[in-house]
């Protein structure tokens, strides 16, 4: 009952970006952590608080990072395990982060939500837990609290003593004791830390899912090195490689299935196993031409009508100069129409799908290659990825020739990979060899809910005393 692994995918490791300044820092301070590890062989979603920063009070965008990993539990039916130590809202911001749908107050909403589901919430009470942050144990469905270490009030006792006038101990108010005994708030009193994880290890080890054996040997490795991806890894974003090289170093012995290889050859589809897990590819070698577009619609639908997950690796080439001619205008009415059509299959498609960046993600290409607006279980980026509305370089035909070289200059700052990890617009950078382990790992994660036994049913959501 006691095997834990925390085999945290880079996907909930957030980091902020390098080029972050001073003035921009007190929008990106943040207090909490997110990842993806197994208790007892089960995939879980942690979220926890880092009272070192600021005594673990919620800034923007750590509400942003916790609705973040609240939706990657719900698409992918996860446990939720909360390491509660927080002080609540950081007042000064109050504006962004409590009032609106997509704030504070939406964490709460989805714990009830996911309860509701059938999707377990557990927290665990490691520090002081104040006004907002008081919220998340009481709305748990089983909590843990820790003796001496853990409290839980809306007001702590400066603000008693100002409000009434008596003096108050934290144990006194809102301590294990209090809650475990009197007010019913917590459902596990544990003496020490170590109790406290151990008890979580066994209230995980209670849920209903019956887990196959997992059997790595028989896995057919790919026939060229993942190592070589480094040496693979797009730096010329005018042109793209054939991304055949970097299907060979992820798929099993190296095997792929082409769908339509003769048509649309700017676009590459096709079935492959990794680490036995079947999926459909649709991978960029090229712009995404009127045929390209037709293909990937309708390989898409395939997928989803046989329920095979779909990778998707992304490696847009900037967009052409603007349409000087009516044969050119034709040609970029009909793609934009048959993009138009990739980008509907790919937005109704009901399988899972995973989004790797490794190259350039630029424009409107990037909906139809299923970037994050369209919705994807997991969405990660090579080190050397671009992400901008417009490649830098390119802004020529969209700008003043005064303001041109001022926007290519932000447009080179704010398409780095790390710009984009560090405001969430995927779930992290992660090396190129490390790619085929992590797919490996979301495709597990994802399949983890069909050993679920009890079935989700429409009903109230557990209620505390």
């Amino acid at each position: 009952m006691t095997d834990t692994t925390l085999s945290c995918l880079p996907s909930l490791e957030w980091a902020y970006p390098m080029e972050t300044s001073p003035q921009q820092a007190v929008s990106l301070v943040e207090a909490s952590l997110l990842c993806i590890g197994k208790i007892n062989g089960l995939w879980c979603v942690f979220i926890a608080n880092d009272a070192t920063v600021s005594g673990g009070t919620a800034y923007p965008i750590t509400v942003k990072k916790q609705l973040r990993a609240q939706d990657v539990a719900i698409q992918n039916r996860l446990p939720c395990v909360y390491l509660v130590d927080s002080g609540g809202a950081f007042l000064p911001l109050q504006s962004e982060i409590f009032p609106d749908k997509n704030q504070g107050g939406r964490t709460f909403y989805n714990e009830a939500i996911m309860s509701a589901m059938k999707i377990p919430q557990v927290s665990v009470v490691c520090g002081s837990c104040t006004a907002g942050g008081a919220y998340i144990p009481t709305m748990a469905e089983e909590t843990v609290m820790v003796h001496r270490i853990g409290t839980i009030f809306l007001g702590g006792p400066p603000l008693v003593k100002a409000a009434t006038g008596e003096e108050v101990s934290p144990e006194n108010l809102g301590g294990a004791t209090l809650h475990a005994e009197v007010s019913g708030c917590v459902d596990h009193f544990a003496s020490v830390e170590k109790e406290a994880y151990e008890t979580t290890r066994n209230i995980i080890s209670t849920l209903n899912f019956e887990l196959p054996e997992e059997d790595e040997a028989g896995v057919e490795e790919p026939l060229h090195s993942v190592e070589e991806l480094m040496g693979l890894a797009p730096r010329d974003y005018d042109h793209s490689l054939d991304v055949k090289l970097i299907l060979s170093r992820l798929t099993d012995g190296s095997k792929f299935q082409e769908f339509k290889a003769r048509y649309g050859t700017t676009l590459v589809t096709g079935f492959a196993r990794i680490c036995r897990h079947q999926v459909g590819i649709v991978a960029s070698n090229g712009a995404l031409t009127h045929n390209a577009s037709l293909k990937g619609s309708h390989f898409v639908q395939l997928c989803d009508q046989r329920d095979i997950p779909l990778i998707f690796l992304q490696n847009t080439i900037p967009t052409p100069e603007l349409t000087l001619s009516q044969t050119q205008a034709e040609t970029n009415t009909n793609r934009l129409k048959a993009q138009g059509s990739m980008m509907s299959a790919v937005a109704c498609a009901s399988v899972p799908k995973i989004t790797i960046v490794i190259g350039g993600c630029h424009g409107a290409e990037s909906y139809a290659m299923c970037g994050r607006s369209f919705d994807p279980n997991f969405l990660f980026l090579w080190p050397n990825a671009r992400v901008s509305l417009v490649a830098p370089g390119y802004s020529a035909a969209l700008a003043q020739e005064e303001d041109v070289e001022k926007i290519n200059k932000r447009l080179e700052k704010e398409s780095s990979a790390f710009f984009s990890s560090g405001r969430l617009w995927d779930d992290g950078v992660i090396l190129p060899q490390d790619t085929r382990k992590v797919l490996s790992d979301c495709l597990k994660i994802i399949k983890q809910q069909e050993y679920q036994l009890s079935k989700e049913k429409i009903r109230t959501p557990l209620l505390r005393m």
